[in-house]
């Protein structure tokens, strides 16, 4: 037996769980050969090491060894790429949807849930060789991946049955669409000279990217001021700082450092200079590299058939197009231009009462915004955490839910997981009974973990073509703390807000009712993905819900008082217009260079600053170009999305549940035509559907506007 082995088997004994049943009540065919053997592959492990997963669903197992990971890993490629050889000799005059399509779409839904379980332990695995090995096996799984989507025999299949025109369902419909769509973003469309261009231009692509990021990573700049330089700075920051000889403070421009300056320092000319100093970083260097990483993708985008990569990255959105982005975008700015105007005012009025006649600068906004916060609200967010035991605030959250969408929660006992303290609920059909599917739960910070907080969809819904339904598996990961003796420590209330906000993707995980895994669960429209999210936050504002949440650890029966929630809902929304303003400053930047051909960024963002920020200037010398990560990976030509998702969750939540109280027929009506679809339909249509209309920008303008100062 290896160390490895050893430490697997001495990990089984300490990580099975048995927990009491704790039930929270509310209101509330062709694919055959090669899956299957899969399958029957991943249950032999399972035997093998005696280890028990959820009730009835097989294919989920969250603490696989090492070796069983690599070895799951090779067979879940050795199927993929047998199913794909079967479709790629389908004879020309055969093809029909059940051997070419079907197979296909049963594979993704069978190897997804198979596929996670190689992948996640990375994230939450407390064994440092299983977390490798995961890491590996997903490197390995992605090559395949992409790999399968640049066939060019399988490709050819697909299209010319696309091209038949058989009858066939909606949404099987929708999936040939998609499947189409992987290959020809590969290229598979073009000439093999086409071909070889999009390849080097998505190379290019990516070295690009990652010298951007890793200039930023790598910038070493500081900065160096004298105590009374600092002023404002809490004793304890102040410590955590480097000291040169002559006793000034070495200060980094890492965000937590910048974020501190600019919030807490009372001198004006400290807050400038970090400013200026942040939005400097990496301009010789960076804006080259962003100037040629536009250029490329636009290229690339010109290849694949669009007229510019905004386009190309909007096409399967409910955004759509970049002009419609714009919109939108200007549209919000006009609409919040006279609240930001006022809140503009009660800024430099005490700015002018504190400093004198200094002109305010961009860089004075969050020293004081929080300043007006201090005189305007009365809350103490560190005695406002002693209200939120962990315990009681997700009961609370289970039991809104529940009389929400009609569902009921139940904790899992007996079952394997992979840390102690990871727990396990189903989630049934509080009408019917019947099963929806499962959750785990992982709470707390450790060594080892994911440092962020998440949802992961483990299983997606599917129904397969011999009547079988596979059921969603999610998991939560968050980042909460326990003290010295093991206890949860109570959460601190942006830590209620954010397990809201993830509870609402569980929600959307499991309520999925889509046919093809494709659609369901989190694999759905990016710009939809995170409204249920946001629309689940707006109760963590609501009295009602404040009052069932919290508590005294004490004594649990003494909730937040009456006028701590309301104080609570006018400081969610206090200089809510300026603060989207910023935000909509950095989504137009984004979505322009993306939009037009040879943007000169130093131009945009001069005329794009004063015209969304009030006639504010930039801070001299600056340019977002060089530092803002967010439009060269991940967000490129999408960091609109954030917003676009809060503006149409503003508009559910005034529509169908303005009162705040739990609403069990307007919620089930969001879980049956909104959330049971899924990406089985557009989301639009799923939303305009569901109100009635179209959906509207007004309420998330009134809502800031009925709590403002």
């Amino acid at each position: 037996m290896t160390e490895d082995d050893g430490n697997d088997k001495k990990m089984e004994g300490s990580n099975s769980k048995k927990l009491k049943l704790v039930t929270f009540t509310g209101a509330a065919g062709l694919l055959g050969l090669a899956v299957s053997y899969a399958i029957f592959a991943f249950k032999s492990h399972k035997e093998k090491s005696k280890k028990k997963g959820l009730p009835g669903c097989d294919t989920v197992c969250v603490n696989l060894s090492a070796r069983e990971i690599l070895e799951l890993a090779d067979e879940i490629i050795s199927k993929s790429t047998r199913v794909h050889e079967n479709v790629a000799l389908v004879p020309l005059n055969k093809l029909s949807y059940e051997n070419v399509v079907l197979p296909l779409a049963e594979l993704e839904a069978r190897q997804l849930s198979l596929i996670q379980c190689c992948v996640f332990p990375k994230m939450l695995s407390p064994q440092d060789s299983v977390r490798k090995a995961s890491a590996e096996a997903e490197q390995k799984i992605d090559a395949h991946v992409l790999a399968c989507r640049k066939r060019e025999d399988v490709y050819r299949v697909i299209k010319i049955y696309a091209a038949k025109g058989e009858s066939i369902s909606p949404e099987a419909k929708c999936y040939l669409q998609c499947l189409v769509r992987d290959f020809e973003h590969n290229g598979l469309n073009l000439t093999a000279t086409k071909r070889e261009e999009v390849e080097r231009l998505r190379n290019e692509i990516d070295e690009l990217s990652l010298r951007y990021v890793q200039n930023l990573n790598e910038d070493s700049s500081c900065l160096f001021f004298t105590e009374h330089e600092l002023a404002g700075l809490p004793l304890e920051f102040l410590q955590s700082l480097d000291k040169t000889q002559n006793k000034e403070y070495k200060l980094t421009l890492e965000s937590s450092h910048v974020a501190a300056i600019l919030e807490l320092c009372k001198i004006a000319k400290t807050r400038k200079t970090v400013a200026m100093a942040y939005g400097k970083r990496c301009g010789d260097s960076n804006i080259p590299v962003l100037q040629k990483l536009v250029q490329s993708r636009h290229r690339l985008a010109r290849l694949l058939g669009y007229a510019h990569f905004g386009d190309y990255a909007l096409d399967h959105r409910m955004s759509k197009t970049s002009t419609r982005v714009i919109r939108f975008l200007e549209d919000i700015s006009s609409s919040l231009t006279d609240l930001a105007i006022r809140e503009f005012s009660i800024l430099k009025d005490l700015k002018r009462k504190e400093e004198g006649e200094l002109p305010f600068g961009v860089e004075d906004l969050l020293y004081y915004i929080k300043r007006v916060e201090e005189l305007q609200f009365d809350l103490d967010f560190g005695d406002i955490r002693q209200y939120f035991p962990v315990s009681l605030v997700l009961s609370g959250i289970f039991k809104i839910c529940q009389d929400l969408f009609g569902i009921k929660i139940e904790e899992v006992s007996e079952i394997d997981v992979w840390y102690y303290d990871v727990r396990a609920f189903a989630v049934f059909d509080s009408g019917s009974g019947k099963l929806l599917g499962y959750f785990y739960l992982d709470m707390f910070t450790r060594e080892g973990k994911f440092s962020h907080s998440c949802v992961v969809g483990l299983q997606n819904n599917a129904l397969f073509s011999n009547g079988a339904c596979q059921i969603p598996v999610a998991l939560l990961i968050t980042q909460f703390s326990k003290d010295g003796g093991g206890e949860a420590v109570p959460l601190g209330f942006s830590e209620v807000v954010n397990l809201f906000h993830e509870f609402g993707h569980v929600v959307q995980h499991i309520c999925n009712r889509a046919s093809f895994a494709r659609f369901s669960g989190l694999r759905f429209d990016p710009d939809f993905r995170e409204i249920p999210s946001q629309l689940l936050e707006n109760w963590c504002y609501d009295s009602f819900t404040l009052k069932l949440i919290s508590g005294y650890r004490q004594d649990i029966t003494k909730p937040l008082v009456d006028e701590v929630c309301k104080t609570l809902k006018r400081w969610r929304y206090s200089f809510s217009a300026l603060k989207s303003l910023q935000e909509i400053l950095y989504c137009l930047f984004d979505q322009k260079i993306y939009s037009d051909d040879d943007v000169d960024f130093h131009q945009l963002i001069r005329s794009l600053h004063p015209k969304v920020m009030l006639g504010l200037p930039m801070v001299e010398g600056t340019n977002p170009a060089s530092c803002f990560p967010r439009a060269v990976i991940g967000s490129e030509a999408t960091c609109y999305s954030r917003i676009w998702s809060e503006v149409f969750a503003a508009d559910i939540y005034a529509s169908k549940f303005g009162d705040g109280n739990p609403n069990l027929y307007a919620g089930m009506q969001f879980r049956d035509k909104v959330l049971a679809h899924g990406g089985d339909k557009d989301a639009m249509e799923l939303l305009t559907s569901f109100l009635g209309r179209e959906p509207s920008t007004q309420a998330f303008v009134d809502s800031r506007t009925k709590y403002s100062l």
